[in-house]
Formats: structure tokens, sequence, C-alpha cells
């Protein structure tokens, strides 16, 4: 009787990193639920509350982050990475693993340099356009690289998509509207926009759609706009009775009713939101973070040129240009129609099984 594989997945950090890694973990599970699958994080991560949370083993290891200017901190890097891929490796061993699945990050960089000491084959994945630095290490060092966007500059890269969770990866947007909606208090038949800037929210963003509330709703268009836990601050004055409604919230527990529940996102354009919008069908305006190098305005550029959204620069965003661009395509019901069809075609709904299927492929 064959013995089902150990599986060791390496993502930890941010939830750019640990929601990949867990849906990915959740398919090699629906394929095999013999499978062990040992996820490895750090102790500052998000993973040690995520991880735990879906049922996996999670197993610490040091996190090595390495300075993004030369400072006396890169003097101590070298020390790091021996010590991390040393009980890394100790690790591997003992759970006898038979495949390395890395998503990028502190985490990943000790495993894939652990894995290639103790001989067990590797698996990268990359969420964003634009790689990092531990996956395009990991690269050159693994069997198979799968990649989320098309024309992702890393070595030998496979486009496979982004893994999402099954909530969002087979949710049917137009069977849900209707529960979606009564669920947020929306009405059931108007447009709708929603906005969001991850779990945080994003000022540029509450701004400019507060200040087009007025607008917006007078044009018949209803707002579900989450502001971020920190943003109280944030508000809009109640509607009149009649008048098209403007839901403002915290956070939205459940991204797969307020996909269901939107015919239009703006948004920032973090790789898991874009592969998210993309494989569900919905467009968006995306509004990459301004910092960092580059890499949100990348992920949303296939999409975008695909025909399934629009690109605003965050210091362009206002108002004026939501009045002006957003206004017209959410009261046009055929131009809505073509930009989701658009958008949806340049989705990846099934990238969990697809990635599920190279590692196990790996594996064995």
């Amino acid at each position: 009787m064959s013995v089902s594989p150990s599986v060791v997945l390496a993502g930890g950090g941010t939830a750019g990193h640990i929601e990949p890694m867990l849906a990915l973990a959740d398919a090699l599970r629906r394929r095999d639920p013999d499978l062990r699958i040992t996820c490895l994080g750090t102790a500052r991560g998000m993973e040690t509350r995520l991880v735990p949370a879906r049922g996996y083993d999670l197993r610490l290891i040091p996190p090595v982050p390495l300075p993004r200017k030369p400072t006396v901190d890169l003097l101590r890097v070298p020390g790091r990475v021996r010590r991390a891929v040393a009980e890394t490796r100790a690790l591997l061993e003992e759970l006898s693993a038979d495949v390395v699945a890395g998503f990028g990050g502190y985490v990943a960089l000790p495993a894939y340099l652990a894995a290639r000491r103790a001989g067990v084959p590797i698996v990268v994945h990359e969420q964003n356009a634009l790689p990092g630095l531990a996956n395009r290490i990991g690269a050159r060092l693994a069997a198979r690289v799968a990649v989320t966007a098309p024309g992702t500059p890393l070595h030998r890269g496979e486009h496979v998509g982004m893994p999402l969770r099954t909530a969002i990866g087979s949710l049917d947007r137009a069977a849900r509207r209707a529960e979606a909606r009564a669920a947020f208090g929306l009405d059931a038949d108007r447009p709708t926009l929603l906005v969001f800037g991850g779990s945080q929210g994003a000022q540029t963003l509450n701004r400019a759609a507060v200040a087009a509330a007025d607008a917006l709703t007078d044009a018949g268009i209803q707002v579900l706009h989450a502001r971020g836990p920190r943003n109280t601050h944030v508000t809009v004055p109640a509607r009149p009775a009649g008048s098209a409604p403007y839901v403002l919230v915290d956070y939205l527990e459940r991204m797969d009713l307020a996909y269901a529940a939107a015919d239009l996102a703006l948004c920032r354009s973090g790789a898991v939101t874009v592969a998210e919008l993309s494989a569900v069908g919905l467009p968006a305006a995306f509004v990459p973070l301004p910092i960092g190098n580059g890499e949100q305005r990348r992920n949303a550029l296939p999409v975008v040129e695909a025909g399934g959204g629009l690109l605003v620069e965050d210091g362009d965003l206002d108002a004026g240009w939501i009045t002006g661009k957003l206004t017209p395509l959410l009261t046009d019901p055929a131009a809505l129609a073509g930009y989701a069809r658009h958008a949806a075609a340049a989705g990846v709904a099934d990238a969990d099984d697809r990635l599920a299927g190279i590692v196990l492929e790996v594996a064995r």
C-alpha cells in the first residue's frame, strides 16, 4: 500500500502569501485526505492565526528579512540564513518531506535552500507580476515554477494562475446576486459599485468615494464601501428615502457575497485581489498602491489590457474621475457586461487544482 506524500508549504508573512498557500492546501486535501500537509511560518506573521484556524499544522522557523538598503543589518544576514536553513533542513528531515512548495517571502528562502541541501524537490509559486528575491532564487533551484500572471519574468515560469479559496473560485455571481444584495441591505436591481482598499482600507479610495457619494446615488447607483476598521471617521450622511443606498462597513468578512452583489469594483491591485476579481468575472477600476516597485500596476495590466477593467493612478483618483468614468459605465448594462466577459476571460478559477496537480506530480 502506497503512503501518501508529505508536503511542506512555505508561505508566511502577509495574506498575499498565506491565502494562496492555504488554497493549495485545501486543493491537495480534496485530492488526497490522507496527505500529510505541514505549513512553515514565523512567529511574527499572520500565519500564526490563519493557518491553525484552517486546520493545518504550522511549524515555525526563524525569519530572514532582507534589508532594502545597505545598512549594518545587512552584515547579519548570512548568519541568519545559515541558522534558518539548518533549522529548516532538520524539520524537513523530521517530516520526511517529499516536496516543498513555496510562495515567496521571509519563510520561503530558507525553505528553498534547506530543501536543496536535503535533496527535496521544490515547486515555486509567484503571485506578483514582478517576482520577489526569494522566488527569483527559488526558481533556479525548483523542479517546477508556477506564475499567476502570463509573462512574469521568472525562470521557467508556467502560467497557472492564483490559487483561490473555493468560495471565490466556484462563485456564480449571477446566481448569488439577490442573496448577496439582501445580505448587505442593498436594492435588488440597482447598479452596484463595490469600494474596498484591502483589509485596512485605503485613504485615497475612501476620500474619493465619499466625495462622489451624492453624485453616484443621485444617478441611481448604490455603493457597498468597506472603509477599513481603523477608518471609523470616514462617514457618509444617510441617503433620503427612496434614494440609492450607500452602505458603509468597516470590513467585509464575506468577499464572495461582496463580489456577487457588485457590478464593478473600485480597489487596489494586489495580486490576490486582481486574481479573485478576474476569476469571478467582476470588472474593476484598479488604483495601484503608489509605493513599492510598481508590482501592483503590473498585476492589473493583463486584465486591463484584456478589456476587463480600468487603471487609474493614485494621484488621479478623485470624485471627478469616479463620476466622469464610472458613472457612465455603471449606468450602461451592455458596456458592463462586456467588461465582465473580458475580466472572466483573463481569470483562472481552478488554479488551486492546477497547482495541486503539479505539486503531487513532483512529490511522486
